[in-house]
């Protein structure tokens, strides 16, 4: 990722989605990018199925960044993947539905250790973006999305593919900068009419488990 030519990582639909690192990560120091991502190809798991419980993170996403976050509790969890730990880090996109509440969110979401602030322990951290009408779309203080807080709700996540991988970037401008555009790359992606997007957002809507079969028909 240190090269300056893009990247393309493949998409749950079978679609292609190019990073390019001169145009949006020039500024980011990457001291062993190897470290900070999983050996597991996040490819191989798309979609990344998890329901879990709202549960307060480090409270950066809306102070520092003005970008919420609604953090996955590791223990209530389960995944679609083996464990938690097997969850490949990176910045990915999907939908998210939040307790009783049937209204299905974009959202763009970060697995991982938050190389910018160096933590130690894995966490799920996903934005809720809301609707473009919504008048809480651009409420925060970066104008992104400002739904309120969630903590002790369920929450029902499918991350359809992967944007990035975590970068630790020189300074928190160009951090919020990044999560922007990780932002409007997962509205993009999320109004696709792919037949494996469309299951994805099935699934968010259900109660069903999110282990997936290794037999599916077809």
């Amino acid at each position: 990722m240190s090269s300056s030519s893009p990247s393309t990582y493949n998409n749950s639909d079978g679609s292609a989605t190019e990073n390019d690192s001169s145009t949006h990560h020039s500024d980011a120091k990457i001291h062993s990018i190897s470290a900070l991502t999983t050996v597991l190809d996040p490819s191989t798991v798309l979609p990344i199925r998890m329901t879990s419980v709202v549960v307060k993170g480090y409270g950066r996403g809306s102070k520092d960044l003005g970008i919420p976050t609604a953090n996955l509790d590791r223990d209530a969890g389960q995944f679609s993947t083996a464990s938690f730990e097997d969850l490949p880090t990176g910045i990915y996109w999907g939908f998210c539905r939040i307790g009783t509440d049937d209204h299905i969110y974009k959202t763009a979401c970060s697995i991982g250790y938050n190389p910018y602030y160096g933590n130690n322990r894995k966490t799920v951290e996903p934005h809720l973006i809301a609707d473009p009408n919504d008048t809480r779309r651009h409420k925060s203080s970066c104008g992104e999305s400002l739904l309120g807080d969630f903590y002790d709700q369920s929450i029902r996540l499918s991350l359809v593919g992967y944007l990035r991988p975590e970068l630790p970037f020189e300074g928190l401008d160009k951090l919020i900068e990044a999560i922007k555009q990780d932002i409007v790359n997962a509205e993009q992606f999320g109004d696709g009419d792919a037949a494996s997007i469309q299951l994805e957002k099935i699934w968010v809507a259900s109660d069903d488990s999110a282990i997936i079969s290794k037999t599916r028909p077809g």
